[in-house]
């Protein structure tokens, strides 16, 4: 998908299922943009595809998407709601600055890198969930998050991520309870 320029009356739109990626700027400053269907077949969000889509309240990544670029949702000031799919492995820099709406996030075990400022200027973001194989946390991810209250991380995970995340979010980390396995059935 290329950008759309004078997209500003633009309240809503469905990605056909051909498309595999939704490219840079895609939908940049679409200002009126509240609701987008990806499909499955696409696999990567580009750089700022939908920066400063300030009507967008809430995104569903679908699970074939691997990596969400740089910029991808950054300004998007309404957006209250993103689910972000365990195909994920990489949020990229700068990729939810500034949604200043969004409560809380969770991300999926298939990430193992979250790149600078990813979440930065998040100021109403109150609780984030990491995964046990984050093996990178890159500067300021959590960045004037001045809301952020608790950063819930696997059972025996606080060691682990005291070690990757700054020292003035180290009070905000809680365990979470270890999973229990479902039992096999006789």
């Amino acid at each position: 998908v290329g950008a759309f320029l004078h997209c500003s009356s633009l309240k809503s739109i469905t990605i056909p299922e051909s498309v595999t990626e939704i490219g840079n700027s895609a939908f940049s400053c679409c200002s009126s943009l509240e609701n987008i269907t990806i499909p499955d077949s696409v696999t990567s969000i580009g750089d700022s595809a939908f920066e400063g889509c300030t009507s967008l309240e809430s995104i569903t990544i679908p699970e074939s998407v691997t990596e969400i670029k740089r910029d991808a949702f950054s300004g998007c000031a309404s957006l209250e709601s993103i689910t972000i799919p365990e195909s994920v492995t990489k949020i990229g820099e700068l990729a939810f600055e500034g949604c200043t709406s969004l409560k809380s996030i969770v991300i999926p075990k298939g990430v193992t890198m979250i790149c600078d400022s990813a979440f930065d200027g998040c100021t109403s973001l109150t609780t984030v969930t990491l995964p046990a194989g984050v093996k990178k946390i890159e500067y300021d991810v959590f960045y004037e998050c001045s809301a952020l209250s608790t950063i819930y991380v696997p059972a025996k995970k606080t060691d682990y991520y005291k070690k990757r995340l700054p020292e003035e979010l180290h009070d905000k980390i809680v365990e979470l309870a270890p999973e229990k396995k479902a039992k096999a059935k006789k």
